[in-house]
């Protein structure tokens, strides 16, 4: 029996992987055999470093500058992948930001931008990916589902966080979101999960953890007790894509160090 994931012959798009955890996902998924699009909204060195990585590695890529909350764009990134590709098997929706600040302060532009990334944006993938899927349908030699959708989440869909209000909102309706797109195109064969993140260690996040007086209040949150690097996000997802995971849809997986555990009442028992 093959231990290994597989996603051979298999064309996967993972959105904002240009840099942290969407890098991470598209090295393990074209480590797993998986043609890949690596998305990118500004950052074009980057992305083609991350094409680079992947070619050299014996893999087939290429980037596409789209930003995911506008429609015209993300249509026009599907339109290439399906002209180089041919289909689309996997999407990874990973894209995402923050623009931080206590509620009462936080400005329209500001919680309208993060929303519009952050969830519209899955939703515009998705639906173009869902789209291909059902048109297409099953193909046996490839996956046992006619297509995987992996939306990529947070620890704060479940759990409070004052200060980034518009972040969480997001990441609570991308839960919803997923589960109910699940409902819908299962019976198409059609697979969508979550995966949560805790601390990841990735740009975004840097001045929580690029100092050892940060590193230890960030501990503190993680009974395991070490951060998480984007390869271990990586390695997840390319799981969740292949046949191994054939049986697992609408649920999301948190991947934390046992940060959803609440460590704040480990000691109040």
């Amino acid at each position: 029996m093959n231990q290994s994931p597989s996603l051979i012959n298999q064309a996967a798009l993972i959105t904002g992987s240009d840099s942290g955890i969407g890098k991470g996902v598209a090295l393990a998924l074209a480590a797993a055999g998986a043609k890949v699009v690596i998305n990118y909204a500004h950052n074009h060195d980057a992305a083609e470093e991350a094409v680079n990585q992947i070619i050299a590695l014996g893999g087939e890529a290429f980037a596409f500058q789209a930003d995911v909350s506008h429609e015209d764009e993300v249509k026009a990134m599907f339109a290439q992948m399906f002209e180089r590709y041919g289909t689309i098997d996997i999407l990874v929706n990973n894209a995402g930001l923050q623009k931080d600040s206590k509620f009462v302060d936080m400005s329209l532009d500001d919680w309208n931008k993060v929303i519009s990334i952050n969830l519209t944006g899955q939703f515009l993938c998705s639906r173009e990916a869902a789209k291909e899927f059902i048109r297409r349908g099953v193909v046996e030699d490839r996956s046992r589902a006619a297509g995987k959708i992996i939306c990529m989440s947070s620890v704060h869909e479940v759990i409070p966080w004052a200060g980034h209000v518009n972040y969480a909102a997001s990441k609570g309706g991308i839960s919803m979101f997923m589960k109910s797109i699940a409902q819908e195109l299962a019976p198409h064969k059609i697979r969508v999960v979550g995966i949560g993140p805790g601390a990841i260690q990735t740009p975004i996040n840097k001045s929580a953890w690029d100092t050892p007086e940060a590193l230890d209040k960030l501990l503190t949150l993680i009974p395991y007790n070490r951060i998480g690097k984007p390869d271990d996000i990586g390695q997840l997802a390319a799981w969740l894509a292949s046949d191994q995971a054939d049986y697992i849809t609408g649920t999301t997986i948190f991947m934390d160090g046992g940060m959803t555990l609440y460590p704040g009442f480990a000691d109040n028992g």
